[in-house]
Parts: C-alpha cells; sequence; structure tokens
C-alpha cells in the first residue's frame, strides 16, 4: 500500500486525537486556575464527622433531594442531569471510536448494547423537552426569581446558551442515530447492525431517499460536531454557573454541619469574655498561640473568607431559590443571598486575572468585595434567618459571607448601625438591650 495512502486513512484518528488533547489540556488549565482561586481563601478544618459529610453529598449532590422541593423544577432538573450525565457514557465510545478508527465498538455488547442506545435515546428526547420547558419558563412565563436585577446581561444570556447547547448537542446525538439507523437498513459497509433506536428512527424518516454518500457526511457530521461540542462545552463550564455540575459534589460534602442557628465564635474573643466574666481569672495571663487576636476581624475582601466559602461562590447554580425565600427580599429590600454569591465569585475572579497579570502575584488594585461589590446596605438587610441556606439545593451558605463582612464593619471600622450599636452599648452598660439600669428595670409596673 502507498504509505501517503496509509496515512491519510489514518488521518481523521489523528485530528481527532489532537482536538480531544487540546479540550483536555485546556480544561486541566482551568481546573488549576479554579484550584488556585479557591485556595486563597484562609485556611479551614473540615476533616470533621467524614461519615455524615460523604451521607450529605450522597443525598444532595447525588440524590437530588434538595431540588425536587420544588416539583416541577426539581423534575425537570432530575430529567437534564440524569439524561445528560448518562447519555455522555456513550462519548466513551465516541472517543474509542476516534482514536481507533472504529465504529460502535462496544457493539459486541449485543442486548445489554441495544438496552443502552435504546435508553440514552429516551433520555436525550426527556431532556430536550425539560429543556424546553426551562426556557420557556425563563424567557416566556419570567418567573419573579429569574428576572431579578442581578440576572441581566451576561448571566442571562448564560443561562440561555446553556439551555441551546444542551438542546443542540441532544438533537446531533438524535441525528447522528437516525442517519446511521438509516445506513444499518440499506447494509452498509462499516455501519453494522447494532443499537435500539425507539427515537432516532422516527428522525430517520426525514433521511428517506437519500444517498448513502449523503447520509455518512450527514452521520459524520453529526458525530462530529457531537464530541467537539462536548469538548468545548466541558472547557465552558469555568466561565459559567454551570460549573456546579462539577462542583457539587465537593460543595456538599464541605457543607456545613453545625446547626444552621450556631456562628462561629472567634476564639481570642470568646476567652476574653470569659475572663471578664470570671472573677478569679488573672487578666495579665499569657494568652496562648491558638487564642492569640488575629491580624483582621472578618472580612473586606475574598483573600479574607475562607476556601470553602470561595468554592460555594464557585459552586452557585444562580437559580434563585434562596432569594425567593429571602425575607428581606421579599418585602423590598436591597439584600438578595445570589447576588452576594455572584459578587464573590466576581471579585474572585478579578483577583484571579490580577494574579494571572502579575506573575502569580497580587497587585493591589483599590478595590475590594466590601463596597466596591456589596454594599452595606445589603449586608444590614439580612436577618440572619437562614431561608437561604435551608432553601440552596447544593449547600451554599451565603449567610456565613454576609456575617463575616459584619463582623469586619464591627469589629474594625465600628461601622455598624447606629441603632446596633446603642444596643451594644445597653448590653455593655447596662446588661440588656434596654436604655435602663438593673434598678429602674421594672418602674414601668408602676406607671
Amino acid at each position: 500500500m502507498n504509505p501517503s495512502i496509509h496515512m491519510t486513512a489514518y488521518l481523521p484518528n489523528i485530528v481527532f486525537a489532537i482536538l480531544l488533547s487540546l479540550g483536555i489540556g485546556f480544561f486541566v488549565k482551568n481546573v488549576k486556575k479554579l484550584t488556585r482561586n479557591i485556595k486563597l481563601g484562609r485556611d479551614v478544618d473540615v476533616s470533621d464527622n467524614k461519615p455524615q459529610r460523604w451521607k450529605n453529598m450522597a443525598r444532595i449532590a447525588l440524590g437530588q433531594t434538595k431540588m425536587v422541593v420544588r416539583p416541577i423544577a426539581g423534575l425537570m432538573h432530575v430529567i437534564v442531569y440524569v439524561g445528560f450525565i448518562i447519555i455522555n457514557i456513550e462519548v466513551l465510545e465516541i472517543i474509542l471510536d476516534g482514536l481507533l478508527g472504529t465504529h460502535r465498538i462496544f457493539a459486541p455488547l449485543g442486548a445489554f448494547y441495544d438496552f443502552l442506545i435504546g435508553s440514552f435515546e429516551i433520555l436525550a428526547f426527556l431532556v430536550i423537552v425539560a429543556v424546553l420547558v426551562f426556557w420557556m419558563r425563563r424567557n416566556i412565563i419570567r418567573l419573579q426569581r429569574f428576572i431579578k436585577p442581578e440576572m441581566t446581561g451576561w448571566p442571562k444570556k448564560d443561562a440561555n446558551w446553556i439551555l441551546y447547547i444542551e438542546l443542540i448537542l441532544m438533537l446531533l446525538f438524535l441525528t447522528m442515530n437516525g442517519a446511521d439507523y438509516q445506513l444499518q437498513q440499506l447494509n452498509t459497509e462499516y455501519y453494522v447492525k447494532a443499537g435500539a433506536f425507539p427515537v432516532s428512527q422516527y428522525v430517520a424518516l426525514l433521511f428517506e431517499g437519500l444517498s448513502i454518500p449523503t447520509l455518512i457526511i450527514i452521520e459524520r457530521a453529526a458525530w462530529w460536531i457531537h464530541i467537539l461540542g462536548i469538548l468545548a462545552f466541558l472547557n465552558y463550564l469555568y466561565y459559567s454557573k454551570h460549573l456546579h455540575i462539577l462542583l457539587a459534589f465537593p460543595n456538599t460534602y464541605y457543607g456545613k454541619l453545625t446547626p444552621q442557628g450556631e456562628f462561629n465564635n472567634i476564639e481570642s474573643v470568646t476567652n476574653e469574655v470569659k475572663l471578664m466574666m470570671d472573677p478569679s481569672a488573672d487578666p495579665f495571663a499569657a494568652t496562648s498561640d491558638t487564642e492569640a487576636e488575629p491580624e483582621k476581624f472578618g472580612a473586606s475582601d475574598v483573600m479574607d473568607l475562607n476556601w470553602v466559602q470561595l468554592l460555594n461562590a464557585y459552586t452557585c447554580t444562580e437559580c434563585g431559590r434562596c432569594t425567593s425565600e429571602c425575607p428581606a427580599n421579599q418585602t423590598g429590600k436591597k439584600l438578595s443571598p445570589r447576588k452576594i454569591m455572584m459578587d464573590t465569585r466576581d471579585r474572585l475572579e478579578e483577583v484571579g486575572k490580577n494574579m494571572d497579570a502579575n506573575n502569580g502575584e497580587f497587585v493591589p488594585d483599590g478595590k475590594q468585595l466590601l463596597d466596591d461589590y456589596i454594599s452595606r446596605e445589603e449586608l444590614w438587610a439580612c436577618t440572619t434567618c437562614n431561608a437561604c441556606v435551608e432553601a440552596c439545593p447544593v449547600s451554599i451558605d451565603p449567610l456565613s459571607i454576609i456575617v463575616e463582612m459584619r463582623r469586619f464593619l464591627v469589629m474594625e471600622q465600628s461601622a455598624a448601625p447606629s441603632d446596633l450599636n446603642n444596643m451594644m452599648s445597653n448590653i455593655e452598660n447596662n446588661g440588656a438591650p434596654w436604655p435602663y439600669n438593673q434598678m429602674d428595670r421594672l418602674n414601668w409596673v408602676n406607671e
């Protein structure tokens, strides 16, 4: 055989291998950047109670238990989630076929292969239906939580682009199978009879009367665009709210295990309060290193938050369940827990780009999360009711960020609202929130 002809036969496989390597390479690069950004946060110990953490991850991320609290959206999401993940098992076959030059390499599995392909097709059809429902909810019905101020511009476009991509990938999958099915019926060489096609057999009706070369072009074009689309989608995740596809699992694993109403206390402050309340304690006793006062109380920028909170920001699905449950938002206050997470992620991305431009070092840019992204009005509108935390389907905790930023305002800047400052002064002076000393507290009964 002529060597040039021999090389030409393997050219599609070589091109596929190069494109696959580039797609995976860019994905790995993005994962490294993502990991670096998350690690900019303060360290926090989340090594406790591993059995419960694994249970939470299996129940919430894998089992989707918090999604189905809202039945319609929950069911549609489960269909898209399960369908998209299971259908992409078929990607393994596509990759092997692309590298080895085979066609339906798993066809020898026989009846099991027929069952797999048939299941994939039914799920693909259900995904198409679910995507169309999601699109109508966002763009025609216009549910209130999808038209909040923070959902204009890129967030709105991103949500729709994701739906378009998922729709196109599923249609390409069915088109590929439909053309393949038609070629199988024509006993075309290379297209072995394998697979069950409960949906694409109807798509194949569109191809009746077409010549074999035309059918091959349609099948190959759909095959190539489908796999390249998946690789492109994989790399688009980093820039999209759909990053939660990857991060929901670690985020639910590292989620908060303590009661939702329990706030974390600063050890040095706790010890100081205990010292004040113990008349026998030595006020001049040296404190240990673990009790030393932190360099900074609370958080004014993303680097002051811990890495789990930064992971939360990247995991946010922008679904708006937190905001729709927030009593402050419902009464017209400026606070939106979803915006808190989106702002944190945007600021973290800005810090990451700063580091990229300065050889991995952050150069102060005169900006911070507080005031430049999140206003004080938003922070003080929060009632700390935990409704947002309870509503989140992937265990994100917007309240922890709000509390840390409030802590900075109070302990670093003494910038609490006047009513709160008065209350704290009363507690310090009178042992109660009211402006009366203990001796006068019951005088009202005489009036």
